[in-house]
């Protein structure tokens, strides 16, 4: 039974499409929808998105929001989505290396807002990272 999912931005719509198979990054952990899933509302987490259209997946990096699943139909709500084969992995891969180098910096740092934006920074940057294809 297909799923109908799309995944929108502030700026665009990312994803629009039927997909057997979706595996998103809630707030409590990786949580599969298939056809027929009772409704829901769940908060995402900065991370990756997974879809399976047909037999191969496809990622997607989502940078926090929601998602709603009702009759079939996921819309999903976040403040930014990039598919991963979009994703230029060594560019992702450096970036990601630069973000945990910053986070560590400033990890023991007295200073919460810096801790706070080193985190989410480097969480956005893995989140990029393993939607390309790479692993950490």
């Amino acid at each position: 039974m297909a799923l109908n999912v799309k995944v929108i931005t502030p700026g665009k719509t990312v994803w629009d499409d039927n997909v057997e198979e979706i595996i998103l990054p809630s707030t409590t952990g990786q949580l599969g929808i298939l056809g027929g899933h009772a409704p829901l509302l769940t908060a995402l987490e900065v991370g990756v998105m997974r879809v399976r259209p047909s037999k191969e997946w496809k990622n997607i990096a989502v940078m926090g929001g929601f998602a709603e699943v009702e009759n079939d139909e996921i819309k999903i709500l976040v403040n930014g989505a990039e598919l991963g084969d979009d994703i230029d992995q060594e560019a992702a891969r450096s970036a990601y290396q630069e973000a945990q180098t910053r986070f560590q910096k400033v990890e023991n740092s007295e200073d919460r807002q810096e801790k706070i934006q080193a985190e989410t920074s480097m969480k956005k940057a893995r989140a990029r990272f393993q939607a390309s294809g790479g692993t950490v």
